[in-house]
């Protein structure tokens, strides 16, 4: 049954994509962050949903050429950048051939990043990429959350399986990203009611109440995932949401009443090892960390270009790790960037996801007190919650290329050029309605 609910979903999403591929957009998210086939037990189950996805939205895009954009903006060409420099890594790296083979699986991720990004066009777009982002990863929020409480936090939480983020650490960092997005759904309720009147299903008060119910059911999978360093983004994304936050007292008095709920919740192994955070010395998966992140400094120190996409393995230990016996993934965005492309790589990276983030400071502050984008700085604002989350949650995990981040950046990116022109729209129509000084002139003589 699950197998012909995807398909059938799949089949009408596609169909619709050929008159707008907008609809593809949306399609190749889902795909790419929910996994939904990987959900069903039958032949669904191994289909290229993705590849088929990223062909019918290419498809759409050459049938209806007027619908589809230049994507433009700083981060995107940043990313342009790293994208040329991960391609000299490649070709320089240690171990060519895995290299070659992840190099092309990531210009595959980015490159529908800026086919999406050319796609997504209008506040309604925006509005529902938001709600594509956070229904493929809060289906597991939710299921989990609902989980960690009837379960009384005793097992682990688990994401889309075969992704990079079906680990319960991995997901506890998706978790924690879309909460803020979640209350940036609650701001824009109205506009998902205003689709869906027709329908006469929904309200927006009904809206906003499941979403949250979505925000404190994601924050308890978080918690629930057993993840150490889902703990300190949790904190930090609270710290900023709460800061960033027009409700500061309310936001702040429900915050106080979930955090020691949720905390009861969860078992003595769970106290256990979030302790281990204080005693990372005597915990040996951190010091295996602290091995890899050695090894990646060392590598970029002796070599420009790093030492390509394939780090983990015995013969590049061997070379470059304090301890050669211990050979892990890097579990760490920073330090995963930093051994596989070098100093310069890393610079790309950080480069990309500030400017990202000034971005989303930017589109808050020139939004401020203008009614008809103010949504954008509400977004912007709730992005760079996420940001937060995933900066401090990344640092523990290898999660460098993992899509669903730089989804945040083609939302700022296409909201931000929805801001600049509404704002020289205005200032024309200020001018316009100012008379010329030739025309004073003219008017005196």
């Amino acid at each position: 049954m699950r197998d012909v609910v995807i398909c059938s979903i799949f089949a009408i999403a596609a169909a619709a994509t050929l008159k707008r591929p907008y609809y593809g957009a949306l399609l190749w998210v889902w795909i790419g962050l929910m996994n939904p086939h990987r959900l069903a037990w039958g032949f669904a189950y191994s289909l290229p949903f993705a590849m088929a996805a990223a062909g019918v939205t290419i498809l759409g895009m050459l049938m209806n050429s007027k619908q589809v954009r230049a994507p433009k903006g700083f981060p995107l060409g940043v990313l342009a950048a790293f994208l040329i420099w991960m391609g000299l890594t490649t070709a320089m790296a240690i171990h060519v051939e895995p290299s070659v083979s992840k190099y092309i699986e990531v210009i595959k991720i980015f490159g529908m990043l800026f086919v999406v990004s050319s796609l997504v066009r209008t506040r309604e777009e925006i509005i529902g990429l938001v709600w594509v982002i956070v229904l493929s990863i809060g289906y597991f929020g939710f299921k989990g959350g609902l989980f960690t409480i009837l379960t009384g936090g005793g097992f682990r939480v688990w994401g889309p399986p075969s992704s990079l983020v079906s680990g319960n650490n991995e997901i506890a960092i998706a978790f924690i990203m879309i909460i803020p997005l979640m209350y940036f759904l609650v701001q824009q309720a109205e506009v998902a009611a205003t689709v869906a009147a027709s329908l006469r299903k929904v309200t927006v008060k009904w809206i906003q109440r499941g979403l949250y119910a979505g925000m404190v059911l994601t924050a308890a999978s978080a918690v629930g995932s057993h993840s150490r360093g889902a703990l300190l983004a949790i904190v930090a994304m609270g710290a900023m949401l709460w800061w960033r936050s027009k409700s500061k007292a309310a936001l702040g008095f429900g915050l106080l009443l979930l955090t020691p709920l949720l905390f009861t919740l969860m078992p003595e192994e769970w106290f256990s090892r979030m302790n281990t955070i204080q005693t990372y010395e005597e915990d040996e998966s951190a010091q295996g960390r602290l091995n890899a992140w050695a090894m990646a400094f060392n590598i970029a120190n002796d070599r420009v270009f790093g030492a390509g996409f394939a780090t983990a393995t015995q013969y590049v230990y061997a070379l470059y790790a304090p301890d050669p016996t211990t050979v892990l993934v890097a579990h760490s965005i920073y330090f995963q960037i930093l051994g596989d492309h070098g100093y310069i790589g890393l610079l790309l990276y950080l480069t990309f996801w500030i400017s990202t983030y000034r971005l989303g400071a930017r589109l808050t502050r020139v939004t401020r007190g203008i009614p008809e984008v103010e949504w954008a700085g509400q977004l912007g604002a709730m992005a760079r919650v996420s940001l937060v989350g995933f900066a401090v949650g990344g640092a523990f995990l290898s999660l460098a290329y993992w899509d669903m981040p730089f989804y945040i950046c083609v939302l700022m990116v296409a909201a931000d050029r929805l801001v600049q022109q509404h704002l020289t729209t205005t200032r024309r129509a200020l001018h316009s309605g100012v008379p010329r000084f030739d025309d004073l002139s003219q008017a005196r003589a």
